[in-house]
């Protein structure tokens, strides 16, 4: 028999209850969690971007203007870049070395005329220039009368503003190694010397060595580009130098 107000099974019988759904359980997007990452990350790509342009701009402005020893245009003058020298001063280092073989063989082919010899004369491994002198006639063969130094050519853009203004020179091949061409093929055309460049020789310059100045020359690209921007006059300021026009009429 049914009580009043119920009916079978009633709503207080816990079997006549309709179950609930479960709750839906929606994840939440922690959008908080990659914000420390792109803190670093986009700074990260700026400065990357920022230190690249330089680099870009002397790869693409030297495009076209590097060339190997056998197919290089002939020039009245190739200006050899100076680095350092050994044995207390006295003899060139294995990758002026190199540079200096390579000018002797443009010399050879008549491919260049007069060698600029484009260095540090008072720096801190020797006198650049006067061992670069002393290799190319004494183990080289080069005539004497055919090289001219410059002793205050103190880095790249020193030695192409300086071969412009100092010494006269409008066209030139420019000789280094291949880590360091562009960015001295870009510095000497921006500075008025209608330049091209011919990698140096290195054989005996290892990976390491190799890879190491491949990123400094990449970071130097960018004093190169400020350099520019702003005409930085050379460290040394030198009246007119007749040196190479008298080797050429030699």
């Amino acid at each position: 028999m049914t009580a009043p107000g119920e009916s079978g099974q009633g709503a207080g019988d816990p079997a006549a209850r309709v179950p609930d759904d479960p709750p839906v359980t929606v994840p939440v997007r922690r959008r908080g969690r990659w914000r420390p990452v792109r803190r670093i990350a986009v700074p990260g790509l700026l400065l990357l971007l920022l230190t690249s342009l330089p680099w870009v701009w002397t790869t693409v402005a030297a495009y076209g203007h590097v060339h190997a020893v056998d197919e290089a245009p002939v020039a009245d003058v190739v200006i050899v870049l100076g680095t350092a020298v050994t044995e207390e001063g006295r003899q060139p280092g294995i990758r002026l070395a190199g540079r200096l073989e390579t000018a002797a063989e443009l010399v050879r082919q008549q491919r260049a005329r007069v060698v600029l010899v484009s260095g540090d004369g008072h720096g801190a491994s020797g006198d650049e220039t006067a061992a670069m002198t002393a290799h190319l006639t004494e183990q080289l063969g080069v005539d004497p009368q055919r090289i001219v130094a410059d002793p205050y050519g103190l880095d790249t853009y020193d030695s192409c503003r300086r071969a412009r203004e100092v010494y006269g020179v409008e066209r030139a091949l420019i000789v280094t190694q291949s880590y360091h061409l562009s960015r001295a093929v870009t510095l000497c055309r921006q500075l008025g010397v209608d330049a091209d460049g011919v990698p140096a020789r290195c054989t005996s310059c290892g990976t390491g060595l190799l890879v190491e100045k491949a990123i400094r020359d990449y970071f130097a690209s960018g004093k190169a580009a400020w350099d520019v921007i702003r005409n930085r006059p050379a460290a040394v300021d030198s009246p007119a130098h007749p040196g190479v026009t008298d080797a050429l009429t030699d």
